[in-house]
């Protein structure tokens, strides 16, 4: 297997990882990206982008990185946080007066933020395809009870964190989030990273695509009527979806983002290096305390694994998957099928990787396992 690409041969370890990852079977076609104190130290790429094998990853090669987008809105939310225009403590009803029914008049920004608003899934029937319409689906929580207290329980907001925060962004902004994203974090950047995607950048969007074809709902043993039971069977979309036209033109601001290796360590930078990547100050170095306090630890309603988030990423705790490897200071999240998005804030490291060939399980397992742990390792030489 050709690695394409460059690296710092301080480096050296996690790109032998990599590569022995499509020695073994587990890639097949991805890009992976470093920066450390601000720099790009490996910024490699390999394998093929389509399901039959027959096109080749390219330099610029983006795919959808499902919930890796997450971490994009929640560094959206941390713009507006520095211009003193969106307060984490505040209730969302304060920028969203619509939503202050039902029980929710003392929901946090920060319980949404944190997966413990209550609100990790809809009520109401919804559609993949109603997920393009980002009004529709945000204004049914204004009506909505959440499944319990704010901020008692933990329970992956899947899909509808991204609704909510789009919504708070767009009330506070007057944009939509991938609008915002762009003017305010990918153009000053130049970071190859969307939340819609146009027409124009399509034919180089990698394939996605399952070794073994399963919808989430697939990964759990749904118990009828449980938080696990009403996130997974509504308003969730299936592996093939990704490769629609309409999935990749919606903002679709949970799980909709397009980027490769390089982008999202180039975003995640902002968080390893206090808000600052290439010269620009984005927002200030005091925000970043923001994402590594904790707001809640706990068993998952949903995910069913130990989790602890701060406000916007997640933070390391040891369960069954890779983020018992991460010291911390390190904050981060992760993509169905695979992709990873991390920062170490002790390290000034940062790390991103984008695969079209889905792992399996919900938030990574043997593959993500192997790089993680080399990351890890590699962080605590520096």
């Amino acid at each position: 297997m050709e690695i394409h690409g460059k690296f710092d041969e301080r480096f050296i370890s996690i790109v032998n990882c990599y590569e022995n990852q499509f020695n073994i079977g587990l890639d097949i076609g991805s890009s992976l990206a470093i920066t450390y104190e601000g720099e790009k130290v490996v910024d490699i790429w390999a394998g093929t982008r389509d399901k039959a094998q027959t096109l080749p990853w390219e330099e610029n090669t983006i795919v959808n990185v499902f919930s890796s987008t997450k971490n994009a809105t929640s560094l959206a939310a941390y713009v507006l946080a520095d211009h003193g225009k969106l307060d984490f403590s505040a209730p969302v009803a304060e920028y969203w007066p619509e939503f202050a029914q039902k029980g929710k008049e003392n929901i946090l920004v920060s319980h949404i933020m944190s997966h413990s608003s209550g609100l990790p899934g809809w009520e109401e029937p919804v559609a993949g395809h109603d997920l393009y319409d980002p009004d529709k689906v945000a204004a049914l929580f204004e009506t909505q009870e959440p499944w319990w207290e704010p901020g008692s329980a933990l329970g992956y907001h899947a899909i509808s964190v991204g609704n909510l925060m789009g919504e708070i962004i767009k009330r506070i902004s007057g944009k939509s989030i991938g609008n915002f994203f762009r003017e305010e974090i990918a153009e000053p950047l130049d970071i190859d990273f969307h939340i819609g995607l146009e027409d124009k950048h399509h034919s180089r969007v990698a394939e996605i695509h399952q070794a073994v074809e399963e919808n989430p709902e697939d990964l759990f043993d749904l118990e009828e009527g449980s938080v696990m039971q009403k996130v997974m069977t509504n308003g969730i979309i299936t592996a093939p979806d990704a490769n629609s036209p309409e999935w990749r033109r919606a903002e679709i601001p949970a799980a909709g983002g397009h980027g490769n290796g390089r982008s999202i360590a180039e975003s995640m930078a902002l968080m390893a290096n206090g808000g600052t990547y290439k010269g620009k100050k984005i927002f200030s170095e005091e925000l970043i305390e923001f994402a590594l306090d904790e707001q809640v630890r706990g068993n998952d309603l949903v995910l069913v694994e130990p989790l602890r988030w701060g406000i916007g990423f997640s933070l390391p705790i040891d369960n069954a998957s890779w983020m018992g490897y991460l010291e911390e200071g390190a904050c981060f999240w992760a993509g169905w099928g695979g992709s990873m998005s991390i920062a170490d804030t002790n390290k000034k490291v940062s790390f991103g990787y984008a695969p079209c060939l889905m792992e399996e399980g919900a938030i990574g397992v043997e593959r993500s396992q192997n790089l993680v742990r080399t990351l890890s390792d590699l962080i605590a030489k520096l």
